[in-house]
C-alpha cells in the first residue's frame, strides 16, 4: 500500500512493502531533476541535499544513468557514471540508486534475504524488451538472488485510459508477452489505436519471473491524472521535469 510521506516538509510517495531498505518517488514538490530549460534550479539542488541527508550519504554518492530507452543493465557502483543504461543494481549501501520518470513505468526491485536492489525504467521499449524480467535474471546469476525473496514496487506511471498508442507498439508488445493476457489493452473503435496498460505488463512479468503477487505493490496513481502531484510527458506535451525513483540499501552491518 503507498502513502504520501515527507523528506524535510516535500512529499514523497512510499510504500510499506518494502520496510528494510529505504525505496520511495519524488514528486514535483521534491524534485530532484533539471526543468524543460534542462537547468537544475536551487530548488531541486536542495531537494537533492535534503534527501542524500535524509539517506545519509553524500549527494555524489546518488547515482543516476543517462537513460535511452533501452535495455541496458548496468552495476552501479561509488564513483562511476552510466550511459545508456537503463537499469542499474547494487549491494553496496553506501550509494543510492535513482532513476527518472515522467509517465514511463519504475519498477524497484529488492532482495531483502541478500541486501541487493535495483530500479529499472519500463517504457514501452523498454517493457518489450523485457527489462524488468531481464533485470531480475542478472540478479539471479550475478548475485545469487532467488525471485521467492524478491520484492517489488511498480511506481507511478500513466494509465490504461491515458495511455494511446499506435499497431507497432502494440505489437510490440503483444509479442514480448507472448499474447497470454487481454487485460492491459482495450481497441477504441472511434480511433482505431490501442490504450496499454504499461503497470499491469510490468505486474505480469514479475510474476512470470518468478515473482510472489504478495510481494509486488503497483502504484494507482496515474501520471497524466495526477499531474498536480507527477509528471507527465504526454500531459505537458513534453515539456516536463521528471519525477524519480530512489533506492538506497541498509547497511545492515550497522
Amino acid at each position: 500500500m503507498y502513502k504520501i510521506d515527507y523528506i524535510n516538509n516535500k512529499k514523497i510517495l512510499k510504500s510499506n512493502l518494502i520496510t528494510s531498505a529505504n525505496a520511495f518517488f519524488t514528486t514535483r514538490e521534491s524534485v530532484v531533476t533539471p526543468n524543460v530549460m534542462k537547468e537544475l534550479t536551487p530548488k531541486c539542488k536542495e531537494n537533492l541535499k535534503d534527501i542524500a541527508l535524509f539517506l545519509r550519504i553524500d549527494v555524489t554518492d546518488i547515482i543516476s544513468p543517462v537513460q535511452t530507452h533501452s535495455s541496458n543493465i548496468s552495476v552501479a557502483q561509488k564513483g562511476k557514471n552510466y550511459e545508456n543504461t537503463d537499469a542499474l543494481i547494487t549491494d553496496c549501501p553506501d550509494i543510492a540508486l535513482l532513476l527518472n520518470f515522467a509517465d514511463c513505468t519504475p519498477v524497484i526491485l529488492y532482495d531483502e534475504k541478500r541486501n541487493i536492489g535495483a530500479i529499472a525504467h519500463a517504457g514501452w521499449r523498454g517493457t518489450a524488451a523485457s527489462i524488468v524480467p531481464k533485470t531480475i535474471t542478472f540478479m539471479k546469476k550475478n548475485f545469487n538472488s532467488s525471485p521467492y525473496d524478491i520484492k517489488a514496487l511498480i511506481g507511478p506511471s500513466i494509465s490504461l485510459k491515458n495511455y494511446q498508442v499506435g499497431e507497432e507498439v502494440y505489437q510490440k508488445v503483444s509479442e514480448t508477452m507472448e499474447k497470454k493476457y487481454n487485460d492491459y489493452f482495450f481497441f477504441d473503435t472511434n480511433t482505431e489505436k490501442y490504450n496499454l496498460d504499461l503497470k499491469t505488463v510490468n505486474f505480469h512479468q514479475l510474476v512470470e519471473a518468478g515473482l510472489d503477487k504478495q510481494r509486488i505493490d503497483k502504484c494507482n496513481y496515474c501520471t497524466y491524472d495526477s499531474n498536480d502531484i507527477f509528471f507527465s510527458y504526454r500531459k505537458e506535451n513534453g515539456y516536463t521535469a521528471r519525477h524519480s525513483a530512489i533506492l538506497k540499501l541498509d547497511n545492515l552491518k550497522n
